[in-house]
């Protein structure tokens, strides 16, 4: 059995990934752990999420001793923190010997002069970025198992790569246009004037600017022009995206590509039927649907993932279970 150390897990994505990693047989929590000056430490995450009954576990602080403890105990670290925190504390447990899974942006990027255009701050750890491999489960499997240190990939990424990717052979110049609306959950637990019940209302946001655009770009091999949307619901990520298509290519050409999904349990394409978010909500799921106009060689594709589960933590278990061959 893996020991897993689950750190920021009073937010909406540490909380869902310690209900996957106790659900199942083959790992168990070495602990949970909050900052030390956050409000929730302590408690029991029980306590904040009252649908986690089961988990009658303390957030515990981040002291040294309780770093020391998870170094002495873990098998693996899974960081739900901020891109910042992520930095120093991945390279610290990874320096320690420990898997680690971020499922921040500080490791999503190879080239360190990324983050300080789109994450604010300076690499400092470029040691460790250079073992990094991005935690795209049905496509990077090999690299998740061979690698310590993985860096899980966001939300929209997720959505917009699992529909993308099997298409690059067939890509044109033209940039894939992606649509995309996620659940406020997307936005995390603090509370935020533009996510109160109140404000929020469907609009674009981050347009021409957003960090998950040069991450697509970067893991399809093409740039992308990515809009993302602020939707009215909890949870759930839809992203319709239409791209242009090499002349000659057929349907036949398009539903052999996305065989590459044909052994994947948790990805299904469905052609001339769409996808809604509901269809994925509490599930790790994708669920891709697309049609072809072959007089224009456009296709439409769409992709719906939970962002908390599939965008997430469901990704990360994946991620664990990969690693660690179960």
């Amino acid at each position: 059995m893996k020991k897993i150390a689950i750190i920021g897990a009073s937010g909406y994505t540490g909380a869902q990934i310690t209900a996957l990693i106790d659900a199942q047989a083959s790992l168990s929590i070495q602990g949970l752990y909050v900052s030390e000056n956050s409000l929730d430490k302590g408690r029991l995450l029980a306590d904040l999420y009252p649908s986690y009954q089961h988990i009658q576990i303390p957030l515990s602080p981040l002291s040294a001793e309780a770093k020391q403890a998870i170094v002495d105990q873990a098998d693996a670290v899974v960081l739900a923190t901020e891109h910042s925190v992520s930095l120093e504390l991945a390279a610290f447990f990874y320096n320690q010997g420990l898997a680690v899974f971020d499922l921040s942006g500080a490791y999503r990027f190879a080239d360190t002069a990324q983050y300080p255009k789109w994450y604010g701050f300076e690499h400092t750890q470029a040691a460790v970025l250079a073992d990094a491999v991005y935690g795209l489960a049905e496509w990077n499997a090999e690299a998740i198992a061979n690698s310590k240190m993985i860096a899980v990939p966001g939300c929209y990424p997720t959505a917009s790569l699992t529909a993308l990717k099997p298409l690059k052979p067939f890509l044109t110049d033209a940039y894939p246009v992606i649509n995309a609306v996620s659940g406020v959950t997307g936005a995390g637990r603090k509370a935020q004037l533009h996510t109160s019940f109140c404000e929020v209302s469907l609009t674009p946001y981050g347009v021409l600017g957003h960090r998950h655009q040069p991450e697509i770009a970067t893991q399809l091999g093409q740039e992308v022009i990515f809009t993302p949307h602020l939707g009215n619901f909890k949870r759930g990520i839809l992203a319709t995206i239409t791209v242009q298509l090499k002349a000659g290519t057929t349907e036949a050409d398009i539903a052999k590509a996305y065989g590459v999904y044909d052994d994947s349990p948790l990805v299904s394409v469905k052609h001339n039927q769409f996808p809604k978010v509901d269809d994925v909500v509490l599930t790790p799921n994708c669920i891709v649907g697309w049609k072809f106009d072959p007089q224009s060689n456009y296709l439409v594709v769409a992709s719906a993932i939970d962002n908390l589960m599939k965008g997430a933590a469901s990704q990360g278990l994946q991620c664990i279970n990969i690693h660690f061959g179960l």
